[in-house]
């Protein structure tokens, strides 16, 4: 088995205060124990990220972190930096080794972000129209979710098997969905459980920790499970 690899040259990750897939790369990198720096692109509750970074206005198309740089290499988007961290610095692992559980947990990722997620964007716009059809429907959506993987974490610790980037995700996407309206419900406790072990890696606690407290500087609240960060 390859041992860990410490970069050469410094890398450079560009995210966010509030950037859920900013803090997966953040959390990836110290899960790691690889040195970077972490750059906070401009941020405010009225205008967001605008106006863009002109270093993430100029790798990423979209405009958006993450970002990371790295010897010549410019890439963005979470799941692409995993997949370039787990190629540079294979030690601890956070792909399972063997292909189909390797196949299992990277399709677990992406549902976090493009099937768990999407519903938890609509709420984004909805807050204050809680009764709202489309907000109905898009805590349902979450809902429902939360039951699948309720029913296949079973007695595991972790959603994969060991812990993986897929735990990464689907905490970060959790957070928001708690802030916007969609908890994880009581009826989920080996879900409660398993989000509790993640909050006190210390990993988790130091990026999580980190937006709980600019929540707090800017007099929004924070979910219940967080306070203990603030």
């Amino acid at each position: 088995m390859s041992a860990a690899v410490s970069p050469t040259t410094v890398i450079r990750l560009y995210s966010g205060p509030l950037s859920m897939f900013g803090m997966k790369a953040e959390i990836a990198l110290l899960e790691k124990g690889i040195a970077a720096q972490v750059q906070m692109v401009p941020f405010a509750m009225k205008t967001l990220y605008q106006p863009k970074h002109p270093e993430v206005a100029r790798i990423n198309p979209k405009a958006q972190v993450p970002v990371l740089l790295h010897d010549g290499l410019e890439i963005f988007d979470s799941t692409q930096i995993f997949e370039y961290l787990e190629d540079i610095a294979p030690e601890p692992p956070l792909w399972p080794r063997e292909p189909k559980d390797r196949a299992r947990a990277r399709l677990l990722e992406l549902k976090s972000d493009e099937v768990f997620f999407p519903p938890v964007i609509r709420l984004m716009g909805l807050q204050q129209t809680p009764d709202d059809p489309a907000a109905v429907a898009a805590r349902e959506a979450c809902a429902g979710y939360y039951a699948e993987i309720e029913a296949a974490l079973g007695n595991r610790d972790w959603l994969a098997g060991p812990y993986t980037y897929a735990d990464i995700a689907f905490y970060m996407a959790q957070i928001f969905a708690d802030r916007m309206g969609a908890p994880m419900p009581r009826t989920a406790p080996r879900l409660i459980a398993w989000r509790a072990r993640m909050t006190e890696r210390p990993a988790v606690a130091r990026v999580a920790g980190a937006m709980a407290r600019y929540l707090i500087s800017q007099g929004r609240p924070v979910p219940g499970f967080m306070q203990p960060f603030a």
